[in-house]
């Protein structure tokens, strides 16, 4: 359950190689002052493993363990680069210790450097991510730092940027105690709205939903739903937004709808070319940020709606047609409910699918088929001390019933997908880049 992100760099020009690389790496080790929870390490109550578990204090985080080097093989291709991903990507973070790794990489060509930034998903999500990426870097080419991403100063400096100075310790007030005790007491209520949710997921099992995808209903047993081995693959490709924009704005649907509708003409192409013909659509869980504008400290802020990927039909138009009725039910249904309400439902939604994958049976009873998460990124150029940062590429998960996870972040003008399958059961995966360019052309040529 880590996630990650794959930042490309090019050198500054005029700079030692060597030298630059060494003052990224001190940038990371020269703060034990991290935010939570990247100085903390999860413990256990009095009932152990079978308990609740809480952050603490690591009081002997060792900064040399999380950050490391490495440098790719000649001749460093972006191939000897994923490769490497892939191998990174495989291996567990240790439980024992504050749950991140940083992975300075050299050795690619065309002067580039990356950093490979691996957290375990209780710590981030994909919005978090990016606002950890931005408080990294500074869209000022002439801009100097030597903080670490992950420390303190960095954080509350992006917040004050942003228009958030940093809070000062208060006794709370009688008023506020009073609202954090009715803020606990609503956990343990069922709004109208909630229940208008229910009834119409209820609906939607029963076969009268205007639209509305939900897990295990019609959801077909492929390849990408076997159990996991430990092993990756990670394959990365970048599409230009101008490029999805005029599809979007020709059909006059969102760019969001675009991208998986790029996914479903790429997995009908895997599919077909795997000697697999559903007779029912894949059904892609899409998570979808609940974020407050300001939010800069919760870790994780997501829902979820349910897409039919429309694959069973040959047409790219009819599959772009089944795509945007599902979403645009989903987001009504999302509309209904508050943040906190919306990150209720995700709680329901996704307990179930996490049960059978660790019960060992979300193979045999795939909830969805897949996971496509799109990512909103800077929209601006970064740099990190004059070294331009070309490409933000996501990294994230897959377990027992998911073997495969499509997500894109935009930055810049582009969208930076990442591909990430179980290397056992997802065979040739990086196809998959090559049918998402045919997915898009098609799109293009029917709007």
């Amino acid at each position: 359950m880590h996630v990650a992100g794959l930042n490309l760099f090019e050198f500054p020009k005029g700079v030692h190689q060597r030298k630059f690389m060494a003052r990224v790496g001190e940038s990371y080790r020269s703060t034990t002052e991290l935010r939570q929870p990247f100085a903390h390490r999860v413990a256990h109550g009095t009932l152990g493993r079978f308990g609740p578990l809480y952050w603490e204090h690591d009081p002997d985080l060792d900064l040399d363990y999380h950050v490391r080097h490495s440098a790719l093989p000649s001749p460093g291709r972006y191939r000897e680069l994923f490769a490497l991903v892939s191998r990174l990507h495989s291996t567990l973070l240790d439980r024992n210790r504050p749950l991140w790794e940083v992975h300075l990489i050299e050795g690619l060509k065309n002067r580039q450097f990356a950093v490979y930034t691996k957290l375990h998903h209780a710590t981030i999500d994909g919005v978090a991510g990016v606002q950890l990426t931005k408080a990294g870097c500074s869209p000022d080419p002439n801009a100097s730092t030597d903080l670490c991403p992950l420390s303190i100063e960095a954080h509350e400096r992006f917040k004050a940027q942003h228009g958030r100075a940093r809070a000062t310790d208060l006794e709370p007030s009688e008023f506020e105690l009073k609202a954090i005790a009715e803020f606990l007491k609503a956990q343990f209520d069922t709004s109208a709205h909630f229940m208008g949710v229910i009834r119409s997921i209820a609906a939607t099992w029963l076969g009268f939903g205007k639209g509305l995808a939900v897990p295990w209903r019609h959801v077909p047993h492929t390849v990408l739903n076997t159990e996991v081995s430990a092993a990756r693959r990670y394959v990365a490709q970048s599409w230009s937004i101008d490029r999805v924009r005029a599809v979007s704005k020709a059909a006059d649907i969102t760019i969001n709808d675009v991208v998986l509708a790029m996914c479903s003409g790429a997995l009908r192409r895997y599919l077909d070319e795997q000697g697999e013909h559903p007779e029912h659509s894949l059904r892609a869980l899409v998570p979808v940020s609940v974020r407050q504008k300001d939010d800069f400290d919760s870790p994780v802020a997501i829902s979820y709606i349910v897409a039919d990927l429309g694959t069973r039909h040959e047409d790219p138009a009819d599959r772009l047609e089944a795509i945007v009725e599902s979403t645009r039910a989903g987001k009504a249904m999302l509309s209904e409910l508050t943040a906190r309400e919306a990150s209720l439902y995700a709680t329901l939604i996704q307990t179930p699918l996490f049960l059978a994958s660790m019960m060992g049976v979300a193979d045999w009873f795939p909830p969805v088929s897949t996971v496509i998460s799109n990512v909103p990124g800077p929209k601006e150029q970064l740099y990190w001390n004059g070294a331009p940062l070309i490409g933000a590429y996501p990294v994230s998960a897959v377990f027992h019933g998911f073997a495969l996870n499509i997500t894109f972040v935009s930055y810049h003008g582009s969208l930076d997908f990442g591909i990430i399958a179980c290397r056992r059961t997802v065979p040739r995966v990086q196809r998959l880049i090559d049918y998402l360019e045919e997915s898009l052309t098609e799109l293009e040529e029917i709007v």
